[in-house]
């Protein structure tokens, strides 16, 4: 499976001949995997999970302490013979545990599926990364098209309000066909402030996510093998969406717990090896006169029994809190089901629309262009007014600007589609900016672990910080798509259209 989705994810973000200066939906993943500070830190999360194995162990493993100590007796009974001025004493104590009641076992392996778990909720961040990624980096697209359809419809207002204005002058237009012109631009050129507000703020946000600044973005590939109805896809969630199997991890670990808080009130049995040696430092006696041994030894072993009685109920009420929390646990299970389902169903459908969408939307600005191109050629004989025009211009513009954000639509719900099935994270996209992160490996060098002096360096910080990047601009960086055009003979002569039957 995973070899049939790798080769999905080389379909899906595969390098096509591009400028150099031109940035692909491949690149911009690849600089969010390898620098997003999100991603970062829940891989620390997974590593700082993955000890907690070792340390459950560390609980079933003997125990060596030694404890040493010096003493001056600083005042002394007058009465007292034997008492030396001062001592030097050290024990040195060996505990082997050999039963606690089930709770290193269960503990053990409560942290193990903690850390599956894990591992699956870092895919789930990767996933949820990547999606964000993917309608960052459409969403410039489409804002960058909508100022350019902006900037287009401006300067063709601005042509067509000068020549209202030279009709004017003749006398072939009235007043009111130039305010409709005035109007009408001061109209398209606040929408287009607009348009370059939200250009702005969709690089900044591409930046967050990207951790740099976009350049000349080109169009993405299509997204292969998204399902063919709602339930294949549900079917194919249910199974591998990872942040559903993240939940299942931790309501099976719950369990464990159970087990854990159960052994509270079970007896603890183990081996206890002792030996201790002190030395009075020639200070016993010292005042009788007579030879009394300074130093001794003594060692001991034994077997250490354990058994609770009464701890005021508090093992009693560890079981009913653990076993609440397994309950929380499964309800959240049933609530990531829920979540993942209506994403999956809801994606689909967002999909389907936005390309149903796309093919109205696409006849439409053909109808429309050709809507223009007519009401400017019945204008120029005196069939149509000003105002009709201006209202093709705008539903030209309306029309393309429906195009572009539908085109946007349907990928990014086509990606959140293949997220919500579990085929959306690094190891099925095929990225290819270097070794992708594995955390088993992680876990496998420390989960053997024992000797407590042990350990690593300080672990390197990767995720990239965004100071430095310069405040974006609203700069169209590539043309216009040759539908978006909008290649209209606009010079024809603007007439009063006096011939038409509302004037």
């Amino acid at each position: 499976m995973r070899s049939i989705h790798l080769l999905t994810g080389v379909a899906l973000l595969g390098l096509a001949a591009t400028p150099l200066s031109a940035e692909t939906l491949r690149e911009a993943l690849v600089k969010a995997y390898n620098t997003n500070p999100t991603l970062a830190a829940q891989r620390a999360n997974v590593r700082a999970n993955d000890e907690n194995v070792p340390i459950a162990r560390s609980q079933a493993l003997p125990a060596v302490t030694l404890q040493s100590a010096y003493t001056e007796n600083v005042v002394k009974s007058s009465n007292s013979f034997v008492s030396p001025d001062r001592s030097g004493t050290a024990s040195a104590t060996l505990s082997v545990p050999l039963y606690a009641g089930g709770a290193v076992r269960n503990s053990v392996r409560a942290a193990q599926t903690r850390v599956e778990g894990g591992q699956l909720s870092l895919r789930g961040t990767e996933s949820d990364l990547f999606t964000t990624v993917v309608g960052a980096y459409m969403d410039v697209i489409r804002d960058e098209a909508i100022v350019g359809l902006n900037t287009q419809n401006v300067k063709v207002l601005e042509v067509n309000l000068q020549a209202s204005r030279d009709r004017f002058q003749v006398g072939d237009l009235t007043r009111t066909d130039v305010a409709q012109s005035e109007a009408r631009l001061a109209i398209a050129r606040g929408q287009l402030e607009t348009a370059q507000a939200r250009l702005i703020s969709s690089r900044e946000s591409y930046i967050r996510y990207v951790g740099s600044a976009p350049d000349a973005l080109e169009p993405p590939p299509a997204l292969p093998n998204l399902p063919a109805d709602p339930d294949a896809a549900v079917d194919v969630a249910l199974k591998d969406n990872p942040t559903l199997l993240a939940a299942a991890k931790a309501s099976q670990a719950a369990g464990y717990d159970i087990g854990v808080a159960r052994a509270n009130r079970l007896p603890k049995v183990s081996v206890n090896i002792g030996g201790n040696y002190y030395n009075y430092l020639g200070s016993l006696g010292s005042g009788t006169g007579v030879a009394i041994g300074q130093t001794g030894t003594s060692s001991t072993v034994g077997l250490g029994l354990t058994m609770p009685l009464y701890q005021g109920g508090r093992p009693s009420a560890q079981i009913r809190q653990a076993q609440d929390a397994r309950l929380q646990a499964i309800e959240r299970v049933t609530e990531t089901e829920r979540g993942v389902i209506s994403q999956a169903r809801s994606a689909y459908a967002v999909w389907k629309s936005s390309l149903e969408v796309i093919t109205s939307s696409e006849v439409a600005v053909n109808a429309n262009k050709l809507s223009l191109e007519g009401v400017r050629a019945e204008n120029s004989v005196g069939n149509r007014t000003i105002l009709d025009i201006l209202n093709a211009e705008q539903e030209l513009l309306n029309s393309q600007v429906t195009l572009v954000t539908a085109r946007r639509d349907a990928y990014v719900a086509g990606f959140a589609l293949l997220a919500a099935m579990g085929r959306a994270e690094a190891r099925n996209l095929g990225l290819d900016g270097g070794p992708l992160y594995d955390p088993v490996a992680h876990y496998k060098s420390v989960r053997g672990r024992i000797w407590d002096f042990s350990s690593d360096p300080d672990p390197a910080v990767t995720g990239t910080r965004t100071n430095a990047t310069r405040p974006q601009d609203a700069k169209v960086t590539r043309p216009l798509d040759p539908i978006l055009d909008a290649p209209v003979d606009r010079s024809a002569p603007i007439t009063a259209g006096e011939a038409t039957k509302n004037r």
